[in-house]
């Protein structure tokens, strides 16, 4: 088995080889080369130790990243290459990371330390393919399947239990039992993985192309990470516009939306305040007003635990707070509507609600009519270019200073100014808004 291997890696691995070495391009990148996909870095593993690694490669930049573990950073045409040396872990009293880390000339004492068949691969040119548990033969199953004992993988190391939903998200791969068990059985350790890593296993996992098999199978371990859902699972919404319960609308929201992080992000966090807001009417028809709301105040709280970006919070929240927003499908309610919210991309926006209308009764799907028509609208205002801001005005500040406004009214002005030209009832021409000023003025 041949797996092509970019030019500065190789030359990289022929350099230890050549000093009589051992080394191997290493999981990741071997489990990707063999999907064929383009693996997105390479890492290399060597019977080398740190400071021979660092004589074999004389005159490459190399940065001592993790040297007690033994690894170097070895920068390679721009490219950085993670070069360790074959190791054996000692115990792992904090479930997280090993107390001492034991160099190894033995690459199979390497490999079996490792997390999933399908990364505990080992390639090189001169010696082939090392895949001593089966890796080969998951990846044709479609399989995640933790090297050795499940139990004692998750027990060392508690990120692997998002690891392995991760990658049966992203691989769109079943989780063989025995480790699914373990997922389950020792999902109360994720309290000893820091949140930022929880936040960026659970983002990858819900771009994944299987992420809403593993949201329903695995809702247990979602739940924990996020108990605020729980209380979605099974509750019948009461309300004809829905076929399924909040948390399965949810889940089906989240596969009806493109794979990007912020918008998968806005899915889950939809609908997460309905069983907070439900009501039922005199009917028994449920109902829950201010939902989209009270779901981006939780949605923020949520994902400030998770100590995610400022950035992706304000976005996710805001396309949560709109998602049930829904102006007239004409020109002057799509303007008004675009010039409230000039910080939301509609194409965001309309990727939620169609995500939403989606995942609801079919019967009422007729109402995609209304979101291609607004969307066509919109589409035909951005082309033209027309006035959905103070900025955009043939007029600004100093002109209404000049006419005798001050402080706050200028401000006021000239959003009334705007509201104006988006209702038509005054050309955005200087002349006009200036005799439009002066009246507001008055």
């Amino acid at each position: 088995m041949n797996i092509p291997i970019p030019t500065y890696v190789s030359t990289v691995i022929n350099r230890l080889e050549a000093c009589g070495f051992e080394a191997y391009i290493v999981g990741g990148c071997v489990r990707d080369a063999l999907l064929s996909t383009e693996p997105f870095d390479y890492d290399v593993t060597t019977s080398a130790k740190p400071h021979e690694v660092k004589a074999a490669l004389a005159g490459y930049r190399i940065i001592e990243t993790g040297i007690k573990h033994g690894t170097v950073t070895v920068l390679a045409d721009g490219n950085p290459i993670e070069v360790t040396t074959f190791r054996c872990d000692g115990e792992y009293t904090d479930h997280r990371r090993p107390d001492s880390v034991n160099l190894t000339d033995k690459l199979s004492e390497d490999l079996c330390r490792r997390d999933f068949t399908v990364n505990a691969m080992a390639y090189s040119e001169k010696r082939g393919l090392i895949d001593l548990f089966g890796g080969t033969a998951d990846l044709e199953k479609h399989m995640i399947r933790c090297v050795g004992d499940a139990e004692k993988r998750f027990d060392e190391d508690a990120l692997r239990i998002l690891r392995c939903l991760r990658f049966a998200a992203t691989l769109d791969f079943q989780i063989e039992k025995k480790t699914s068990d373990a997922v389950k059985e020792k999902r109360h350790l994720l309290r000893f993985v820091s949140a930022e890593r929880i936040a960026v296993e659970l983002t990858k996992m819900l771009c994944g192309k299987a992420a809403a098999r593993i949201l329903t199978e695995y809702s247990d371990v979602i739940c924990l990470i996020i108990p605020e859902l729980q209380a979605a699972i099974g509750l019948d919404q009461l309300n004809p516009h829905h076929i399924y319960d909040v948390y399965t609308h949810i889940v089906k929201v989240v596969e009806a939306t493109p794979p990007k992080a912020h918008l998968r992000l806005a899915a889950l966090f939809h609908d997460i305040a309905k069983p907070k807001m439900m009501t039922t009417d005199e009917k028994g028809v449920g109902h829950f007003y201010g939902h989209p709301k009270e779901s981006a105040a939780m949605a923020r709280d949520i994902m400030k635990r998770l100590k995610m970006d400022n950035k992706t919070i304000n976005t996710v929240c805001r396309l949560v707070e709109l998602h049930d927003v829904r102006p007239e499908a004409n020109k002057k309610a799509l303007k008004k509507y675009l010039a409230k919210n000039p910080d939301v991309d509609t194409d965001d926006i309309m990727a939620i609600r169609r995500a939403d209308l989606a995942a609801q009764n079919p019967v009422y799907h007729h109402q995609f009519d209304y979101l291609n028509e607004s969307e066509k609208i919109i589409n035909e205002l951005k082309a033209t270019d027309c006035c959905l801001s103070v900025s955009q005005l043939d007029i600004n500040g100093k002109d209404i200073a000049e006419l005798g406004a001050e402080g706050k009214q200028i401000g006021e002005i000239l959003n009334k100014l705007l509201y104006n030209v988006i209702e038509d009832k005054t050309a955005n021409e200087k002349n006009a808004l200036i005799k439009r000023a002066k009246q507001l003025i008055k």
